[in-house]
């Protein structure tokens, strides 16, 4: 059904592997009004303006400005970067969607909820957030989509953190043990969340739960990074207290820093072998593979001159 009601897309510019930004791009594409919400009115807003989207700036905490942003609106995407305030932002957009009325809500959450209860809670509070944000919406009453990704490929574990021991020594350093895992792209997360916003009505109350296109060891992994690289990567099993204690060098806020050590010590124990098709059920293609991703951003994980220096990986969006 098409929709002449600007939808809002809050995380506009956020981190999260820029699923937001990217969920504005592919809507206007399809010709759909959007209203981006956005933090802060940058560069990164200018964008958003140059692609034809309305732009509104404001706090996701602050129910008043959220009523304003939703103000003609049927249709949202919520998600917002790994934030103390997550749950927080949540409930203010559930009270503001149900005075609002929409007729779809679209919600970013984490796969780790799917294996979470009262008997059985994720060390990392951002998981946690998550789940108690699922019950929030659930409670609510509002026509909600739960979208449920798995690890990013975009995360910081994937890429800065791979990057900086591949161009030490052509090795990915984590303490993933014999773990399984199927990292997966943000910008398919983008393609599914866009459309769902596009034709919401057959999604309404579903959860979907999104892949990569194979779940595998950390050798596998390493093997995709090689194919992709023209060149042997290994991995190697790193101790979790000495690599966590590397990882707080890294200047990661508190919150931040505890949810990715969190991620680690959960793939050591298998938690996130996981391996669905939803992707490919509702964008029609499969999921894309580490091999393509890597082979993308081969100059971040590419010395700068062959046998010079290597060059040092900057700090991944989350």
């Amino acid at each position: 059904m098409a929709t002449t009601a600007p939808i809002l897309v809050t995380g506009a510019t956020g981190r999260v592997g820029g699923v937001g930004r990217t969920v504005v791009a592919l809507l206007r594409r399809r010709g759909l009004p959007v209203r981006a919400f956005v933090h802060h009115d940058d560069e990164r807003a200018d964008e958003l303006r140059a692609q034809g989207a309305e732009v509104v700036v404001g706090d996701l905490t602050d129910g008043s400005q959220v009523v304003r942003a939703l103000e003609g609106c049927r249709r949202m995407y919520l998600g917002l970067s790994v934030s103390p305030e997550y749950l927080a932002a949540t409930v203010m957009v559930a009270a503001a969607a149900r005075e609002r009325g929409l007729e779809a809500l679209v919600n970013i959450s984490q796969m780790t909820v799917s294996a979470m209860s009262l008997d059985w809670m994720s060390d990392s509070s951002q998981q946690r957030q998550h789940w108690m944000a699922e019950r929030v919406l659930d409670w609510s009453g509002l026509p909600v989509v739960e979208i449920r990704p798995t690890v990013f490929f975009e995360n910081p574990l994937f890429s800065m953190v791979a990057a900086e021991s591949i161009l030490e020594d052509n090795t990915i350093r984590l303490p993933f043990g014999e773990g399984r895992t199927s990292p997966i792209a943000a910008r398919d997360v983008a393609e599914v969340i866009a459309t769902i916003l596009a034709e919401p009505g057959p999604h309404i109350g579903k959860v979907y739960e999104l892949t990569g296109p194979i779940s595998q060891d950390m050798h596998g992994v390493a093997n995709e990074y090689s194919h992709a690289l023209g060149r042997s990567i290994m991995y190697v099993d790193a101790p979790f207290e000495d690599w966590k204690e590397q990882l707080r060098t890294k200047g990661f806020p508190e919150h931040v820093f505890e949810h990715l050590a969190t991620m680690a010590r959960l793939h050591a124990e298998n938690r996130y072998d996981r391996l669905t098709h939803d992707v490919e059920a509702i964008i029609h293609r499969p999921a894309t593979s580490i091999t393509e991703l890597v082979a993308e951003r081969a100059a971040l994980f590419t010395p700068s001159q062959p046998g010079g220096r290597r060059r040092r990986a900057g700090a991944a969006r989350l």
